[in-house]
């Protein structure tokens, strides 16, 4: 099944995640092999998820799109019927929002490389592992633009580079290019890339372009190839970051990384821009999803309603 998933592509959190939940899934039946199970016994995994376990939504999707790949890429037999599933619901969830006044306490308790993070989550409407995973030649001075690769759907796509981090940020890239030489020097200097670059053009591992614009502070070994080379910073660091600047500025909302990401999109409603041009600068595949930041516009959905009490001072 890992196999089956590297060769189309898959990232290697995917690849575990998906390898996890078939090997859940045997267990679950008592070890028998998946060719002697059917649509009936997916089904009793997914319910007892969602009742037993009482996972979210998202959750049991996830282990529901690793069985289908399972039957239909790995066992090549016919995708098991899931129609008496019990499915968990999936709320319906307002963002979490914050003012431009508390993103700018926020930034105010960061510093360093995680600042100049934070600063593109909410800047360009990043998510964490977009803004974690760009690369220098990702990045368009000239153009005023990031170009995100292979983000949520496998989509690539164009958004803004503020022009308040790019001072900051060209000052990060240069401290990065001597990081970039002394690893090189070393005779490391190598970043993960994608299997077909790496077949296409091997050297390319060790061109500045190709160099994460966010680096781990140390090496570490690569887990498929054994190699040592220098990972992007991990995900972890960021949202601890964000979290205790959060805390620090005295915020009582429960806010995160994916938080500065919500206040772009609603903070770009409220400057009166269109709500297409955020869903391509967002990424969305459906309009809908982004229409959930109006819910902050008081001229939207009824919002522009003026409480009686109001009416009475």
């Amino acid at each position: 099944m890992a196999q089956a998933l590297r060769s189309r592509h898959y990232s290697l959190r995917t690849e575990r995640a998906y390898v996890d939940w078939a090997r859940r899934y045997i267990l679950f039946h008592d070890k028998r092999h998946p060719e002697e199970l059917g649509s009936d016994h997916v089904n009793r995994f997914l319910t007892h998820l969602a009742v037993q376990g009482k996972v979210a939504a998202s959750t049991q999707n996830q282990a529901l799109a690793a069985l289908l790949f399972l039957y239909g890429e790995v066992l090549r037999m016919p995708l098991p019927d899931t129609g008496g599933l019990i499915r968990a619901k999936k709320p319906r969830r307002i963002p979490t929002v914050l003012t431009r006044a508390e993103v700018s306490r926020v930034f105010s308790r960061l510093d360093g490389t995680q600042k100049i993070a934070a600063t593109l989550l909410y800047g360009a409407g990043l998510r964490l592992l977009e803004v974690l995973r760009l690369r220098v030649k990702d990045v368009d001075f000239g153009l005023g633009q990031l170009v995100i690769r292979d983000g949520k759907g496998q989509k690539d796509r164009v958004t803004l580079l503020p022009d308040a981090v790019r001072g900051t940020l060209a000052t990060h890239l240069s401290d990065i290019r001597r990081l970039h030489e002394r690893d090189l020097a070393q005779g490391c200097g190598r970043v993960w890339l994608p299997d077909a670059l790496v077949r296409k053009s091997p050297d390319a591992a060790s061109y500045w372009g190709w160099q994460w614009v966010f680096p781990a502070a140390s090496r570490s070994r690569d887990p498929r190839s054994g190699r040592e080379m220098r990972h992007h910073l991990h995900e972890t660091v960021l949202q601890r970051a964000v979290h205790n600047a959060v805390v620090a500025a005295g915020i009582a909302k429960p806010a995160s990384c994916h938080t500065l990401r919500h206040s772009f999109a609603t903070h770009l409603l409220e400057d009166g821009y269109d709500i297409r041009t955020i869903q391509e600068l967002l990424g969305h595949s459906d309009v809908s999803t982004t229409m959930i930041y109006t819910h902050v516009l008081n001229k939207s959905g009824g919002r522009g309603v003026r409480s009686p009490l109001d009416r009475m001072v």
